[in-house]
């Protein structure tokens, strides 16, 4: 009797012990205020490209092109969510393949259910948000290409840079590949989607050509003002949403970009103000979208005198690029996307490396001892650009050999809305 009673002890501590696994495991848990923070951010981020980028950029375009341009972003963020949900979000996401690029296992959503998690929020929340970042990325490239691209090329750029270029430098730096494990800061995107998309605008308006009236009139600089409030306001989701929590980090996001933007906006207006003898409100707005960009890699991980400082900076360097460089080496990014988001980006890269405080997200850059950590951010930003730039090179010029990727001049002339679409952005006296 006292042998069973003591199997029967040791049977139930068994049991007992057979449990505690599954109880130690179960790390993982839905948080609802951050689900419900992420939801949020998601449809802000959302909004920056529809119909905050396409506003903005269909304003800066001139009135014949303005359809033409805000259709690019439109289409773009239309494609974008159908193959992030086929194979995009598995091969940014998804394991890693020699630190390149993910895997298949999510093709499809394939394996995600209802109660699967990405720290504590919903998955399928994490795939939404992450979308987001991918359309963006592309539609900004679109600024540089305007007014004489073909319609159709754009639509197969779309879709082969997004495929070739985007998710692999997403994965190298957010899905665990070997940006990631170098140790590459990137808090929102200032290497994988600004410099990427930058870097991807140059190439393209230097293949393209300048175009027959290469000069920036926008048409409409009260929707330029509105496209930047709304980028401005869907940013704090770009940014915040981030930390990919409601927590402090998410606040000191918020207020970096806010500051960071502000900054950027005055330091461009008194550059412009010294240089030219008047502050102009597409300058204004210029140094904010400056100010989003450069903050963005570093938002998460620089305190406040880092974000004033960064603001400074991309006030002012990106305004020279513009007015300056620009003009002298003689090349036709049409919305300056690479004067203002490449540069911007590679800005913001390397003074993450410069101003991250530990303090804040435990990454210390060169002014709080780590030297190493600016090196990294160098690592990171060339083998980007070098890797955009090859691969850009490459789709444009296979496209424009199988089947062309400018319109022609009648058409340019006859504006792009009317020769590619048919329609016309105002029906004035008609």
């Amino acid at each position: 009797m006292r042998r069973l009673s003591m199997l029967a002890l040791l049977s139930f501590f068994a049991i007992l012990l057979s449990f505690h696994p599954a109880f130690a495991g179960e790390t993982a848990k839905l948080n609802s205020g951050d689900t419900a923070w992420m939801l949020v951010s998601t449809a802000l981020v959302m909004l920056m490209t529809l119909p905050g980028l396409a506003i903005f950029y269909g304003g800066l375009a001139k009135r014949k092109d303005v359809l033409n341009t805000i259709g690019m972003s439109f289409v773009t963020y239309a494609i974008v969510s159908i193959l992030w949900i086929i194979y995009g979000y598995s091969l940014a996401f998804s394991g890693n393949i020699s630190g390149i690029i993910g895997n298949t296992a999510k093709f499809f959503m394939n394996g995600i259910s209802i109660h699967s998690l990405s720290g504590t929020i919903p998955e399928y929340v994490f795939v939404a948000f992450q979308l987001t970042f991918a359309a963006i990325t592309v539609a900004l490239i679109s600024g540089s290409y305007i007014e004489r691209m073909k319609f159709s090329a754009w639509v197969v750029f779309t879709v082969i840079w997004f495929t070739v270029v985007y998710l692999p430098i997403a994965h190298w730096v957010w899905g665990g590949g070997w940006l990631s494990k170098l140790g590459a800061l990137d808090f929102a995107g200032g290497t994988v989607v600004h410099i990427n998309a930058g870097i991807a605008a140059l190439i393209g308006a230097l293949l393209l050509g300048k175009r027959k009236d290469p000069n920036l009139r926008p048409h409409n600089l009260t929707l330029v003002v509105i496209g930047t409030g709304l980028l401005w306001f869907g940013w704090f989701g770009f940014n915040a949403g981030s930390a990919l929590a409601a927590n402090g980090l998410a606040g000191i996001a918020f207020l970096n970009t806010n500051t960071a933007t502000a900054v950027a906006a005055i330091a461009w207006m008194i550059t412009e103000w010294i240089a030219t003898g008047k502050p102009t409100i597409l300058g204004l707005a210029s140094g904010a979208v400056a100010g989003l960009v450069a903050i963005t890699p570093a938002a998460g991980f620089v305190n406040i005198k880092g974000a004033i400082a960064i603001g400074i900076i991309a006030g002012v360097i990106p305004y020279f690029m513009v007015s300056t460089v620009k003009s002298k080496l003689g090349y036709d990014d049409a919305l300056d996307v690479f004067g203002i988001h490449g540069v911007a980006g590679i800005l913001g890269a390397l003074l993450t490396g410069v101003f991250a405080d530990p303090s804040v997200n435990g990454a210390a850059g060169l002014l709080y001892g780590n030297p190493g950590q600016l090196w990294t951010q160098v690592v990171a930003i060339a083998a980007t650009i070098i890797y955009d730039a090859i691969a850009t090179l490459v789709i444009l010029g296979i496209i424009k050999a199988v089947m062309g990727i400018r319109v022609s001049e009648e058409d340019e002339y006859a504006g792009l809305d009317s020769s590619q679409h048919g329609e016309k952005a105002y029906n004035l006296g008609e």
